[in-house]
């Protein structure tokens, strides 16, 4: 089946198999950021932004895509610069493998675009549905809160 979609910003039109995931449509489209980590909807590590909704991309079917706008990590670089919640993830050094990092960038844009004024309670709440086996939480929630900060500038 032929689906089109808006991937980062660009139209796309690709086909897919009626039972393909969105992951691997996204993989099969060069988009590497997307890590699969359980497959089962638990981990985060595979959360991109499904109109503007966030989604794990493991047990989304690529056919419910069609006539959507997707976005990945790939998508939020702009001319070549990193998105601020990528600066702040490096200066607070909040990842170890780094693994679960693209999952945990796509939440941090949910919430950076979703909460105007979120606490580090709120933070914390959205970020639980991202797993990181290395343990960098606390990090990360202090990059996030530092790249909402700086958002608001």
């Amino acid at each position: 089946m032929r689906i089109e979609f808006s991937l980062n910003g660009s139209r796309v039109k690709v086909d897919v198999k009626h039972n393909e995931r969105l992951i691997d449509l996204l993989w099969r489209l060069g988009m590497r950021s997307v890590k699969e980590g359980c497959g089962t909807g638990d981990c985060g590590s595979c959360n991109v932004l499904v109109d503007k909704r966030l989604v794990n991309s493991c047990i989304m079917l690529a056919a419910q895509a069609r006539g959507r706008e997707v976005w990945t990590v790939e998508g939020l670089v702009k001319n070549e610069k990193l998105h601020p919640i990528q600066h702040a993830l490096i200066e607070y050094t909040a990842s170890q493998c780094g693994y679960c990092i693209p999952g945990i960038v796509m939440t941090a844009k949910y919430i950076l675009d979703n909460y105007a004024e979120a606490s580090e309670n709120d933070v914390r709440r959205v970020l639980v549905s991202n797993i990181c086996r290395c343990g960098g939480y606390t990090r990360i929630v202090e990059a996030v809160l530092s790249a909402m900060a700086a958002s608001r500038k």
